[in-house]
């Protein structure tokens, strides 16, 4: 029974530790102490919160006050007024951007009271370096009952009922997975889970790895149950070392409670799990690469068929889902099929975590239910685009996705749906795009990645997206030529069709797509030797508008190379022959006087 008055949930993901949370925690810890507090309340060190805009963030517990954007200075005050005095310390409290009203409870700011949290349940509610925690919010009750209530095929029956489909990218249902390995031949069998996760600005399976660990580890145990698998392994980029290490100790400590290993539960069931760090090849995401790159191999695609089911790991059958999955098939287990079905769309059930970055007000990750719009995900939960700009665009599906215009916000998120308008729900990296995001420039970021990360064992892929990458970098800075727009479009069709893995096939999506709904600023480009975003410097000139200019001196201030002048009361001017067409001035200039 926990003695503790107070419990201070403090997050402790990767976003946080970068804010400062190991500092704060250190000061918080021995104010505490020198109040004599700390046996009344203690500090829990959480995963990742969600809120990543305003870290480091914590919550107090059993109250449920949030606070935000802490510092180490702010603990003397937090512990005289709050803990001391039972007065929550205002100016640390969330605040709305647009009404300025304070709302003190974590569940009521519209930023969490807008999401529904499955695989994410037990972000920043647990200690995820503890195994006993995790119990007591029903952890591995899921694992007993597939262990020792259900036969493979009732779990996967539970599984396809669910109608929980791959949340790696490309939606393929798990439990028709599952059957096809539980049906294969072989007396040695694998359940890999992919945690490599390449994608810009994605960090769903990161944060869930480093907030509930063994939420993963009950879902490939289960997997294993229902296929017959022995063995199993978590293939994670070693770029992501607090993510290895938690999830190192609750292997260590699965297997100490007897829930990994020889005769889990004593059913008679083995199963164990290893960790295999991959260098941080984009490419390894894709499951045959991943696959090779375990067997010690150099990570490349293989043709299919076979498909891994059947011949996967070292040939043998292998199950492979990615984190987001796996933390989710303990709960189907243990409150069933149904349960996990009755939220979310026809076609696609349950939630989705998504990773939302960009211009957007509120950067973090979020859980929605299926079938929910990109405008309520955007502007509801997001908090809407900063400095009262225009929303432009969002890009789906990270840097082999598309990105959709304002016209379809109205977009229901679900796989069919954000097919049918250009993009792909990917692993979901959400990245919002405001109106000074050129699309041309925007394209050209995305296929300089791809054309980066490509394994070059296909020509299409190898050539292909270095020769797009060559035109978009031609028509960018200038030199754009009739022709070249249509060149773009047959490059895109024969990547599309040719290549061999899902990397090249999508690779050519955030070019076809930002044609399909941006062809004007491409045309803008070539024929008219301009940027209408002002975002290519080669197409800009630099210079103030006399009418627009405010007299404020911000593009002064931010101006690295002292290409311009200014004087209080007066217009700036910008000397050409200094500027290093950096973009900061356009950037800090707030009434586009900057031309």
């Amino acid at each position: 029974m926990n003695q503790h008055r107070l419990d201070l949930m403090l997050c402790g993901g990767t976003g946080c530790h970068a804010s400062g949370a190991s500092e704060f925690k250190e000061a918080l810890g021995a104010e505490l102490e020198r109040q004599n507090l700390d046996r009344e309340i203690r500090i829990i060190e959480t995963g990742c919160n969600g809120f990543c805009a305003v870290g480091p963030v914590m919550l107090v517990q059993p109250e449920g006050i949030f606070y935000q954007q802490l510092q180490p200075g702010d603990a003397e005050e937090l512990v005289e007024e709050h803990f001391l005095k039972g007065r929550p310390v205002q100016r640390l409290l969330y605040k709305e951007p647009a009404s300025k009203e304070t709302i003190p409870i974590m569940d009521e700011i519209p930023f969490f009271a807008n999401q529904m949290f499955r695989a994410m349940r037990n972000k920043g509610q647990i200690d995820p370096e503890s195994i006993d925690e995790y119990i007591a919010r029903d952890g591995y009750f899921g694992m007993a009952r597939a262990v020792n209530e259900l036969t493979p095929e009732e779990i996967i029956e539970e599984v396809k009922t669910s109608g929980l489909r791959g949340r790696g990218g490309a939606g393929f249902p798990a439990g028709v997975k599952w059957g096809f390995a539980a049906k294969a031949e072989g007396d040695i069998k694998y359940v890999l889970c992919n945690a490599d996760e390449g994608d810009p600005g994605a960090f769903m399976d990161r944060s869930i790895l480093e907030a509930d660990p063994h939420a993963v580890l009950e879902g490939m145990i289960i997997a294993a149950r229902a296929i017959g698998a022995s063995r199993g392994y978590i293939y994670c980029r070693t770029e992501y070392p607090l993510a290895i290490d938690r999830l190192s100790l609750a292997i260590e400590n699965a297997r100490n409670y007897g829930l990994l290993g020889e005769d889990i539960l004593g059913s008679g069931f083995d199963f164990d799990i290893d960790i295999y760090q991959g260098a941080g090849a984009f490419v390894c995401g894709e499951e045959t690469a991943l696959m090779r790159s375990i067997e010690g191999k150099r990570g490349m695609p293989r043709p299919r068929p076979p498909f891994p089911a059947n011949k996967g790991l070292w040939d043998r059958p292998t199950v492979l889902n990615n984190v987001e999955t796996m933390a989710n098939v303990g709960q189907i287990i243990l409150n069933g099929g149904e349960w996990y079905a009755s939220v979310g769309t026809e076609s696609s059930k349950g939630t989705k975590v998504f990773a939302m970055s960009g211009d957007v007000n509120n950067i973090g990750l979020v859980e929605v239910p299926m079938g929910i719009t990109l405008r309520k995900m955007i502007f509801d939960i997001g908090g809407g685009i900063p400095k009262k700009r225009k929303f432009k665009a969002v890009q789906l599906g990270g840097p082999s996705g598309g990105c959709v215009p304002e016209k379809y916000l109205d977009t229901p998120v679900d796989y069919e749906e954000i097919a049918k308008v250009g993009a792909i729900m990917g692993s979901g990296g959400v990245i919002v795009m405001d109106e000074k995001t050129c699309m041309v420039d925007m394209a050209r970021f995305f296929m300089d990645f791809i054309q980066d990360e490509s394994c070059g064992k296909c020509t299409p892929c190898r050539e292909g997206t270095r020769r797009i990458l060559e035109i978009l970098d031609k028509i960018a800075s200038g030199h754009g030529t009739p022709g070249d727009i249509e060149i773009l479009e047959d490059l895109c069709d024969v990547i599309k069709t040719s290549s061999l893995c899902g990397l090249g096939q999508t690779a050519p999506n955030p070019v076809l797509s930002t044609l399909r709904y941006f062809r004007e600023e491409y045309d803008a480009h070539v024929y008219e030797k301009r940027c209408p975003a002002k975002r290519c410097a080669a197409l800009l000139k630099f210079t103030v508008d006399p009418d627009k200019c405010k007299k404020c001196g911000m593009c002064y201030k931010v101006c690295p190379s002292g290409a311009i002048t200014w004087q209080k009361k007066e217009v700036a001017s910008i000397d050409r022959e200094k500027c290093v067409q950096c973009l900061a001035c356009y950037d800090a200039c707030r009434y586009d006087a900057i031309e």
